[in-house]
């Protein structure tokens, strides 16, 4: 399991009877979550002191309860810096256990000693393209939702990034790719994040078990000769990190590199333990 282990503005304070309890900067939050199948006693007391709770209904869906929260606040990780705010589905717009590929990917990208072309699909509200970017590289952000892009772009904007060279797409992460291999482009370093269903901004039908293989497929086709890495995550349940490392491993047979596919997970400051928060296959170069 790769751990997000390195936050100081983010932690699991404790879990139990299908929650999270969050602190995100000064504020506590309380989240559902499917995988805290166990019943532990709630003796954390900041179970009492919320300043969110999203409950989940039984018809599906859910609301807010707040108490006290602002509209929209702050966290930082290392020297980026993220706008949250909650939204529908229980999100805040970040995803704290993905640090642990933002640490891979700047790396990566610090230690390749050139120039390195990143693009990133699904790419939310920034996390990976702020990461790449400070790390040196020149990205291509691109996703559906023009409110995360623009969301994306104000985090940027507090990272001091906003005159990184990144280039913000609003655009079907499909179609996309399609164009850009007519094109010619060709990119260092692929990342995807994608969800498991979704719809593109003209009604495009995403559904990860049977749209993610080809289009891993396809980004292969958009490496460069040297191509630096190739990171896919997945957040349904059920998909074994071994089935990342097959989808990868043969769409990727024509680059020499390595394929390590792991949980990803958060750990619990009560108990010491973590909280698997689905699963990424990372591909890399082999040492020249």
């Amino acid at each position: 399991m790769w751990i997000a282990d390195n936050w100081k503005d983010y932690q699991i304070l404790d879990a139990s009877r299908g929650e999270r309890l969050e602190r995100w900067g000064d504020h506590i939050l309380i989240r559902p979550d499917p995988q805290i199948i166990w019943d532990t006693p709630r003796t954390i007391k900041q179970w009492t002191q919320k300043n969110g709770h999203y409950h989940r209904s039984k018809k599906g869906g859910g609301q807010w309860e707040f108490f006290h929260l602002p509209k929209q606040w702050s966290i930082q990780y290392n020297e980026l810096t993220f706008n949250l705010k909650p939204f529908h589905f229980k999100h805040t717009g970040l995803f704290p256990e993905q640090a642990a590929n933002w640490d891979w990917i700047s790396e990566k990208i610090k230690n390749a000693g050139r120039k390195v072309k990143v693009l990133n699909l699904f790419a939310y509200t920034g996390g990976a393209t702020l990461a790449a970017a400070a790390a040196g590289a020149s990205v291509t952000h691109v996703d559906a939702s023009k409110g995360m892009v623009t969301w994306a772009k104000e985090n940027a904007v507090s990272s001091g990034l906003e005159k990184a060279p990144i280039r913000w797409l609003v655009d079907d992460c499909i179609k996309f790719v399609e164009r850009e291999i007519r094109r010619g482009n060709r990119y260092d370093a692929i990342i995807m994040d994608p969800p498991s269903y979704g719809r593109g901004p003209k009604g495009e039908i995403w559904k990860l078990e049977t749209s993610v293989y080809p289009l891993i497929q396809k980004c292969a086709s958009l490496l460069s000769d040297r191509p630096l890495f190739f990171l896919v995550s997945s957040y349904t349940t059920g998909l074994a990190p071994a089935v990342l490392t097959y989808m990868i491993s043969i769409s990727l047979k024509d680059h020499a590199g390595n394929v390590t596919s792991q949980e990803l997970g958060l750990p619990v400051a009560s108990t010491g333990l973590y909280v698997p928060c689905g699963a990424s296959g990372r591909w890399e170069a082999a040492p020249l």
